[in-house]
């Protein structure tokens, strides 16, 4: 079984699952470069919650958590299979307490995406929560203490975004950023290819921009899960390089 990469998404926009764009073209090729995975650990943003959650039903619901959005959206069913045997391993190997809890589903942040990465929904999908009370390190921990999965077919998927500032979104600005959305950007960008992890769990304290581009760390946290299932000898591809609307980017990795 060949091993699977990790990957980190940035989903932006829930329109992204409908629409034909260079982001969604992009999670289609992605997916003629890598293995086809046994199951997929999603981390997304949207499922933050007190504690470490972890769906465990044979079949989760697609959740719509969002509002305002055109009908189509809300027509789109992402209903692959679950896994409660991935979500007992997941359950085992780490280390921080976690309960099973299938009060939610799969969310936009993974089903805007995996609806053009794996549309034919016949891959199982589990998501495990972000605990919003959990400081950087315990998620980067988490994300160790999971690397193994990569070796029995799972794909490590974390959705969210590195800049994430919907109250200072500017709609005149399109596909531009402030400057502080460029430099933390950048900021992160450095340290994952330079593999200084260190510098990105700090990135409150080491980075001054961070104030503006990770007002809450939601999105943000699942990226320090993927960081923490990537290898030292993985190569790093970057996809979706962007920002859109000023305070919002979209820049993504892949460590295969």
């Amino acid at each position: 079984m060949p091993k699977m990469p990790v990957i980190f998404v940035g989903h932006g926009s829930p329109m992204n699952a409908i629409e034909d764009n260079e982001y969604s073209r992009t999670w289609k090729s992605i997916v003629e470069r890598i293995p086809k995975p046994e199951a997929i650990l999603s981390i997304s943003a949207h499922w933050f919650t007190k504690g470490t959650k972890i769906m465990n039903e044979k079949s989760p619901k697609t959740i719509y958590d969002m509002y305002g959005f055109p009908e189509e959206l809300y027509e789109v069913k992402y209903n692959p299979p679950g896994s409660p045997k991935l979500a007992k391993l997941v359950k085992e190997l780490i280390s921080k307490e976690a309960e099973y809890d299938n009060s939610w589903g799969i969310d936009h942040g993974t089903w805007s995406v995996l609806v053009h990465m794996y549309p034919d929904r016949d891959i199982p999908v589990i998501q495990m929560s972000v605990d919003a009370y959990a400081p950087p390190e315990v998620h980067y921990q988490i994300g160790q203490e999971l690397r193994s999965l990569r070796e029995q077919g799972v794909l490590i998927f974390g959705t969210g975004n590195i800049v994430h500032n919907l109250r200072l979104v500017d709609w005149h600005m399109g596909s531009k950023g402030f400057d502080w959305a460029y430099e933390f950007d950048e900021y992160v960008y450095e340290n994952i290819i330079n593999k200084n992890h260190d510098n990105i769990i700090k990135f409150k304290e080491m980075c001054p921009a961070a104030k503006h581009a990770v007002p809450t760390p939601d999105h943000f946290y699942p990226l320090l899960y993927a960081l923490g299932a990537s290898e030292e000898e993985d190569k790093i591809t970057v996809f979706n390089q962007s920002c859109e609307l000023g305070s919002l980017t979209m820049t993504s990795y892949l460590w295969e």
